[in-house]
């Protein structure tokens, strides 16, 4: 199937359909009852329901009108103080289509708004509000600057547990016909993160390979590097293997097409499953994320994995 109706067809329509904030729902759906919304701020990490939300809202509110009364902009592509002036301006002080009487104007991505822009829409947010209500999806609200926050209501969502990306993995298995084993599920909620955008991406690219999901094809699709193997990599440093566990994690690297940032997070979650002494393994987080800043300042990755590769050989040797 064509991703964008991949998207469409399991894009939810209903209250109903958002699943792991519950609590959020309920509170929006009373709003949605009495036609009533303030200007509504969502924060929270990617793929857990920010949009779907928003879109929901608009369908429950307008019906087969929802197009007509909503805008929808991505904020990253159209950030500067001219998009609120002209777009957003214009659509909020025309009267909205139906019962409802006011439109929605649905901004993706805001805290990446310049900050002139934010100041642009605070005034456009005031003085239009008997005609637009505004939906602000923001994956850090610590970048919306505090007088919109407080012109908001503010909805913080949470990643997805594992049972709730298990209820959608078989959910979309059985509507595809797809044979998802358990450790496929396992490897899935681990790959995602609780991002159901990311766990629809990697379970669509794994069906058009093959109708047989395993948790080898996920690994090999999603480009990360098994548990096994890095697991593998910090107990060779461990013991002692300096050459062994620098050669083994080289291998993993080019094998899977990694970079420094994505396997330094994965040697920082086994160091912490691990069962070295909880002083050690407290040392290793905290060079781990040293070692992290330095890689995102620019520093050369090979040489900082090889440093932290030192480090957890030394704590082997400490007694």
């Amino acid at each position: 199937m064509d991703s964008a109706l991949w998207a469409e067809k399991y894009r939810p329509s209903d209250f109903s359909d958002i699943i792991g904030q519950e609590e959020i729902v309920k509170r929006i759906q009373a709003f949605v009852k009495h036609k009533n919304l303030p200007h509504l701020m969502f924060a929270g990490p990617p793929g857990v329901g920010k949009t779907s939300t928003a879109l929901v809202i608009a369908k429950q509110l307008y019906g087969e009108n929802w197009r007509q009364n909503l805008i929808e902009l991505n904020a990253s592509d159209e950030r500067g103080i001219d998009v609120v002036r002209t777009k957003v301006k214009d659509f909020a002080r025309t009267r909205a289509l139906g019962d409802v009487p006011f439109k929605i104007c649905i901004l993706d991505e805001s805290d990446s708004l310049t900050r002139e822009a934010q100041q642009a829409l605070r005034r456009t947010m005031e003085n239009y509000t008997a005609t637009c209500r505004f939906i602000l999806l923001a994956n850090y609200s610590s970048k919306i600057i505090e007088p919109i926050q407080s012109r908001c209501a503010v909805f913080r969502f949470k990643p997805l547990a594992e049972t709730e990306v298990t209820k959608i993995i078989d959910r979309i298995a059985a509507s595809e016909k797809l044979a998802v084993s358990e450790k496929a599920k396992k490897a899935l909620v681990e790959v995602s993160e609780g991002d159901c955008r990311k766990l629809e991406n990697i379970l669509q690219s794994c069906a058009v390979m093959s109708s047989e999901i395993t948790d080898n094809l996920i690994y090999e699709v999603a480009s990360v590097a098994r548990p096994k193997e890095v697991k593998e990599v910090i107990s060779l440093a461990f013991s002692g293997n300096f050459g062994k566990a620098r050669d083994k994690l080289l291998e993993t690297m080019l094998a899977h097409g990694l970079s420094g940032l994505d396997i330094i997070k994965q040697l920082q979650k086994e160091v912490l499953e691990s069962e070295i002494d909880a002083r050690k393994k407290l040392l290793l987080i905290e060079k781990c994320g040293e070692i992290e800043f330095r890689m995102s300042e620019g520093a050369d990755e090979f040489v900082q994995l090889e440093a932290l590769l030192s480090q957890i050989a030394l704590a082997g040797q400490k007694t």
